[in-house]
């Protein structure tokens, strides 16, 4: 729902707030290179900043409140489209990129990419951090304790 959204998308800014402008007293300061390894480089990527406020703010766009585990026992349209793999956040995926796709968002889209390779960048981004919040998915928490 729009609260749940919104609270997610708040928090979500607050935490980029931190690493986009972080006390660095106790970091290294040195060069900009030293500052964008301190913040995971998103201090220099505003594409990615914007890709993880949207993300927060589409990524239960038309749940069914209920796990995805339950989506697959009872045998949903949902999870057959999307063979059973972390169909909720799939789904949000889908509908609000099709939104963005609508004429009337021509101007943000131009905003957000110019080119094929930043749209399709863009476009990865979103996918990923929305499917990262499907955290009973083996797969993806494998990937996620392969990466920390």
């Amino acid at each position: 729902n729009f609260e749940h959204a919104s609270h997610v998308t708040m928090s979500v800014m607050k935490l980029l707030s931190r690493i986009v402008a972080p006390d660095v007293t106790n970091a290294p300061t040195d060069t900009d290179e030293a500052l964008h390894d301190h913040t995971y480089g998103i201090t220099s990527d505003p594409m990615t900043q914007f890709a993880v406020a949207l993300s927060a703010l589409i990524h239960d766009v038309d749940h069914p409140g209920v796990p995805n585990s339950q989506l697959i026992k009872e045998e949903t349209s949902l999870a057959a489209v999307y063979r059973n793999k972390s169909i909720a956040e799939q789904n949000s995926v889908d509908l609000a990129w099709d939104l963005l796709m609508d004429d009337a968002y021509g101007d943000l889209r131009n905003t957000i990419y110019v080119t094929k390779t930043e749209f399709l960048r863009f476009r990865q981004l979103v996918v990923n951090i929305v499917l990262a919040t499907d955290i009973m998915d083996k797969d993806l928490g494998a990937l996620r304790k392969g990466r920390w």
